[in-house]
């Protein structure tokens, strides 16, 4: 990823513009108004930056990586190999998400604390509790990505899926808008999906938006639903392995 330092830099700066142009937003949202959805304007600004910092480091490709794979062929040498294929993908995506997170999203994020008032916790636990929950995220994420990928052994193309998967984690995240926006009914919905534990609860414990015993639910939600995924996974492994069909090779 540093070897094409153009994409590298210039991703810092889109990085900020694309902050700065949600800051400009929410704040002319917000006018004289105090606080809307249980955050002050300023909870939104660190909200949204967070979110986005998030994001770089729970973001990956796996579902498409192995899409590809399986259409190519190239997943039957993978499955003869020593090793768990699916964890071999989770890692992959683990060390993108780590470099992301060091070289793209910490200087993007100090770049953006000159530029605009941000609120940034003032307690190390709080830190620590954050990284935990975004640590959390990656793995929630990874897991939706490698059932979708897998879906690919029955679906054989599997473009549409993984384009609507995206659209709709970015939309029930919290990503583009904080949970507590929606419609109260729809809020239950979405209180009992895994999307919330991707972006919201993350973006929700950085900017002060719950505190406390609050943070500590969030994280045991977390928590529940990486067990919960991994049942999923398993089930729809076993029954993918034994369908593989190769296209390609």
């Amino acid at each position: 990823m540093l070897a094409y330092r153009v994409n590298y830099y210039s991703g810092i700066i889109i990085y900020a513009i694309n902050i700065g142009a949600y800051y400009f937003l929410w704040q002319a949202i917000y006018g004289d108004k105090e606080s809307l959805g249980g955050l002050t304007a300023e909870q939104m600004t660190s909200y949204i930056a967070v979110a986005w910092m998030a994001r770089s480091f729970y973001f990956n490709n796996i579902d498409r990586e192995m899409a590809m794979e399986i259409k190519e062929g190239k997943v039957a040498i993978e499955l003869i190999r020593p090793y768990s294929y699916l964890l071999v993908k989770m890692m992959q995506g683990f060390g993108e998400g780590l470099f992301r997170l060091l070289f793209f999203s910490v200087p993007g994020m100090v770049l953006v604390t000159f530029l605009f008032s941000l609120e940034l916790p003032d307690s190390l636990s709080v830190w620590a509790l954050f990284f935990v929950s975004i640590f959390l995220s990656f793995l929630i994420n990874s897991e939706i990505n490698l059932i979708t990928g897998i879906l690919t052994f029955f679906f054989l193309n599997n473009e549409g899926l993984m384009r609507a998967k995206r659209v709709i984690v970015d939309l029930f995240s919290g990503l583009i808008l904080p949970l507590s926006f929606f419609p109260g009914w729809f809020q239950n919905i979405l209180s009992s999906l895994p999307f919330q534990g991707i972006s919201y609860l993350p973006s929700m414990i950085f900017s002060g938006g719950i505190r406390g015993s609050q943070i500590y639910e969030g994280l045991l939600i977390q928590g529940v639903w990486v067990f919960l995924l991994l049942i999923p996974i398993f089930f729809i492994w076993v029954r993918a392995r034994r369908k593989l069909e190769i296209q390609g090779g």
